[in-house]
């Protein structure tokens, strides 16, 4: 039931080995300075918070959803449950820092009380309770099972993620997570918030950073989820890849002595050594062919990850 079809490998597997390879990297020069990792975490605390709750619908702004958590300022026009939201996501992230540590082990009391956390104040008779009726979602091309089958489905799945019987790497435990909770919809609110900080529990306890989602890709999101439903994993795949090549790319910049030059592929195909035009790069960006990251609706590469590409292919 919960084994996948991994023929997406055929296109990713260089894409996995990079990152794979960044993440020892990384893990190899921590710890960190630690000036610069608080700032990071900081930084990413609000924009995982802003996106996630954006997704949902939550109209923060990025800079309002800073302007709330760090100043605690109430925004004009915003509605209470938008300003619970932003705080609650806030609590939720502390307590799954608390929860991470090397070779953690997932498991159903602690996606729970997440959920608690994301639902607190908002929706107080939920918050922390498996759904206990049907639900339908508007858009999805899929009904979520039978409420009496919910709390069976979550445990043998997080017992798929922990015995890993397919011996899926951290990206594809993570992904897989994601889409087959959000098959189950375990919950009647917050199950996308929800899974996306469960999801960060698996590859935080590889030694991933947290992987972020963002709204400018949620029609994207949406269609991969639903691609997965019928059974390919290609573009949700792909989309975690890229949303943990973006977190890591970000966290070895604070390695001392780190030369990477992450530059808009605009800036990038200037370089007389790129033969490339700015549209082929942003493709090889999109499909993940080339080290690179998204910054808001832009894609940021280096030049060496250009000329590697261009290397491995003989031009």
């Amino acid at each position: 039931m919960w084994d996948v079809n991994t023929a997406y490998r055929n296109d990713l597997e260089a894409t996995f080995s990079r990152l794979l390879d960044k993440v020892k990297v990384l893990n190899a020069a921590r710890p960190l300075p630690n000036i610069v990792l608080q700032n990071i975490k900081e930084s990413l605390l609000i924009e995982w918070t802003y996106n996630s709750n954006s997704i949902e619908g939550n109209t923060l702004s990025l800079r309002e959803t800073q302007m709330v958590l760090q100043e605690g300022i109430t925004i004009k026009g915003k509605s209470l449950r938008e300003h619970f939201e932003a705080k609650n996501h806030e609590t939720a992230i502390y307590k799954l820092y608390s929860f991470v540590k090397s070779n953690y082990v997932l498991n159903a009391k602690d996606v729970l009380e997440l959920h608690g956390l994301v639902l607190r104040s908002i929706e107080d008779d939920y918050a922390g309770r498996l759904r206990n009726a049907a639900v339908r979602i508007s858009g999805a091309n899929f009904i979520p099972p039978n409420a009496r089958k919910v709390s069976e489905y979550l445990d043998t799945l997080i017992n798929y993620i922990n015995t890993n019987p397919q011996g899926l790497n951290p990206i594809e435990l993570a992904t897989v997570f994601h889409h087959k909770f959000v098959w189950i919809h375990p919950f009647f609110d917050g199950n996308g918030r929800t899974i996306r900080l469960a999801m960060n529990l698996l590859l935080m306890g590889y030694g991933f950073p947290p992987a972020i989602i963002l709204t400018n890709d949620r029609v994207k999101y949406y269609a991969a989820l639903n691609q997965a439903n019928k059974g390919n994993y290609s573009k949700l795949m792909l989309l975690m890849a890229q949303a943990c090549e973006r977190s890591i790319n970000i966290y070895m910049s604070a390695i001392p002595g780190s030369d990477n030059d992450y530059r808009a592929i605009s800036n990038i195909v200037e370089e007389p050594e790129v033969p490339y035009s700015q549209e082929y790069v942003s493709l090889l960006a999109r499909q993940g062919k080339i080290d690179a990251h998204k910054e808001g609706r832009n894609w940021y590469t280096t030049k060496e990850a250009v000329l590697n590409y261009i290397n491995a292919k003989g031009k």
